[in-house]
């Protein structure tokens, strides 16, 4: 019995270590783009920090001394090297800065679909949660020819299932029904 509750807690710290680590590189692999929101923390240093700032259209955000700062298609840990290199070059000594993800961009949801439009991201989301967000599907939807194409790739349409997960900045389009 103890061998077997030894084997079982084991058995459970790997399966946690294994989910947090693959959440872990999903927000690692996280590219910041236009509409996302941010903070910039540096640390003891409140007039250097900015809090809930939108990524502009070109892709920056204005900090404090710096000014723009392009910040588009980087992750949170380059952008942290960036902007601790810009301290760097005759305005801090040390700085200690803390970029975090606030608002993910929305994705966009269109088709047979009650509600068309753009909805605010969450993570975890999936296809199916989406088109309940946008008010469920039509009459004339077809639950099964869904397509979505990936703001990471705009040249691919992939068909996709209702229990696939999106990401910030995806389309979404239910098509219609024919039987």
């Amino acid at each position: 019995m103890k061998l077997f509750k030894l084997f079982l807690t084991i058995s459970l710290a790997i399966a946690m270590s294994i989910a947090s680590q693959a959440s872990a590189n999903e927000i690692d692999d996280y590219r910041i783009s236009a509409d996302d929101q941010i903070s910039v923390i540096v640390f003891n240093e409140t007039d250097l920090s900015v809090n809930k700032v939108r990524v502009s259209g070109n892709g920056t955000i204005s900090m404090p001394l710096l000014g723009q700062v392009a910040i588009e298609g980087h992750t949170v840990t380059e952008v942290e090297k960036k902007i601790t290199t810009l301290l760097l070059d005759g305005y801090l000594k040390n700085p200690n800065v803390t970029v975090s993800i606030t608002e993910y961009r929305p994705f966009y949801i269109n088709g047979e679909i009650k509600k068309p439009g753009s909805y605010p991201y969450i993570k975890g989301l999936t296809i199916e949660k989406a088109v309940a967000l946008a008010g469920g599907f039509t009459e004339r939807a077809s639950k099964t020819t869904v397509s979505l194409v990936s703001e990471n790739d705009k040249r691919y349409i992939k068909a996709v299932a209702l229990n696939d997960k999106i990401k910030p900045g995806d389309v979404i389009t239910v098509s219609e029904s024919f039987f």
